[in-house]
């Protein structure tokens, strides 16, 4: 972008001075061509020419100055200094040799224009050099015009573009830094969750590999009976260990976009009813009420996985159990929705202790947890990253919400 700039400047620069030394070039095509219908010069004339132009005239007739020359000080030493360096400039630039074909001596007029610094005070100037001979008379006009004027425009142009490229890179880098930040920034999150779930994950396996590695080397010196016991808990403790993994495995297969999903037309009341059956006992043991809504009308069949479905229900259940206290209620229901197109709508209420509002934006991501503890035996965190990720699968919706009755409300919108 600077560079483009600069280039721009360069070109705007070399167009400034050629469409300037163009004008001055017409203008002094105006003047001759004034000079030559005239047949004297008038004072008059050339002033108005000078406070127009901002131009600096010397004449002399027959090399004698006029005497327009006395009146506006060009006669002063460095004015005559001046004329010198031009008509010097003159002869080292341009040769000219003006005669008629038989040798004779021309009469009329001719001009040239040129450019020149003078060597001792360093200014510049557009020139022009107007030779008129008539009746064996030579005049001779020196106009200069200086080129300050001209290069503090160029000055002030630069300036401008200068601070046109300083608040543009100021722009840019601020743009940058905005949006590089944001592109960024999912990036940090993710890693700062992966962190957090490596941490998590060390610390859930770390548990139950203890309890192995302890019960391992009580049984060498264990009677029957207690040995016994030693194995129903490397058993139980590997199960847990066996649990965590294959959560983290179907989180892993989700992250790389190869989640296994084999829809089929299933019975949404049917997984309803068999996920009841299979709660209902460990509810009763826990002094817990489950109850089930059913739809009276018979619904149209789904078309999604029933294994993964049965898992998201498992999921909602077994959380709404682990969190609600003895005495708690807990509802699964099941309805079907015709607003704009079919969909069904599994919720599973309870009124247990509930999400807290700055927990619920992060409760399905995969890496979170609410639980900082780690209280709860057999939860890992990653329930509800999985259901989620399932739910996506099927191009649904998962959220949470407050129940009014205390506790929370999980609801599955399916296709």
């Amino acid at each position: 972008m600077i560079a483009m700039s600069f280039l721009y400047l360069r070109v705007s620069e070399e167009n400034l001075r050629s469409s300037r030394f163009q004008s001055f070039q017409s203008d002094i095509g105006t003047i001759a061509a004034n000079l030559e219908q005239s047949t004297y010069v008038s004072m008059q004339w050339l002033a108005r020419l000078e406070a127009q132009n901002d131009y600096i005239i010397y004449v002399t007739d027959n090399g004698v100055p006029f005497l327009h020359n006395s009146l506006n000080g060009s006669v002063s030493s460095h004015s005559q200094e001046l004329l010198s360096e031009s008509l010097a400039a003159y002869s080292d630039q341009i040769e000219v040799a003006v005669a008629s074909p038989d040798g004779s001596s021309y009469s009329g007029i001719w001009h040239m224009e040129y450019s020149f610094t003078s060597p001792t005070t360093g200014d510049s100037y557009y020139a022009s050099r107007i030779d008129i001979e008539r009746d064996n008379s030579t005049t001779l006009i020196v106009i200069l015009y200086a080129l300050n004027p001209l290069y503090e425009s160029i000055r002030r142009q630069r300036i401008l573009f200068v601070w046109i490229d300083v608040i543009a890179c100021a722009a840019l880098f601020a743009f940058a830094w905005f949006f590089t930040g944001r592109l960024l920034k999912p990036l940090r999150e993710n890693q700062e969750k992966q962190l957090r779930f490596i941490a998590a994950a060390s610390h859930e396996l770390r548990t139950p590999l203890s309890v192995i590695l302890a019960s391992g080397e009580c049984c060498e010196n264990a009677s029957g009976e207690e040995r016994e016991s030693f194995f129903r808990t490397i058993r139980r403790e590997g199960q847990r260990m066996n649990s965590l993994i294959d959560d983290m495995l179907t989180l892993t297969r989700s992250g790389a976009n190869r989640f296994p999903i084999e829809k089929s037309e299933t019975d949404l009341d049917t997984l309803c009813l068999n996920a009841y059956e299979a709660f209902e006992p460990l509810c009763r043991g826990k002094n817990l009420t489950l109850t089930l809504s059913l739809p009276d009308e018979p619904l149209a069949r789904c078309s999604c996985d029933a294994d993964r479905i049965a898992q998201i229900l498992s999921i909602l259940l077994h959380n709404a159990v682990s969190y609600t206290p003895p005495g708690g209620r807990i509802e699964l229901a099941l309805r079907q929705c015709r607003e704009r197109r079919i969909s069904y709508e599994i919720s599973v209420a309870d009124t247990g202790i509930g999400v807290a509002d700055t927990d619920k934006p992060y409760i399905f991501d995969r890496f979170y947890r609410a639980e900082k503890s780690r209280s709860a035996k057999g939860h890992f965190g990653l329930g509800l990253s999985i259901a989620y990720e399932i739910t996506a699968a099927h191009r649904g919706r998962i959220s949470v919400q407050d129940n009014p009755a205390g506790g929370s409300i999980f609801t599955v919108r399916l296709p």
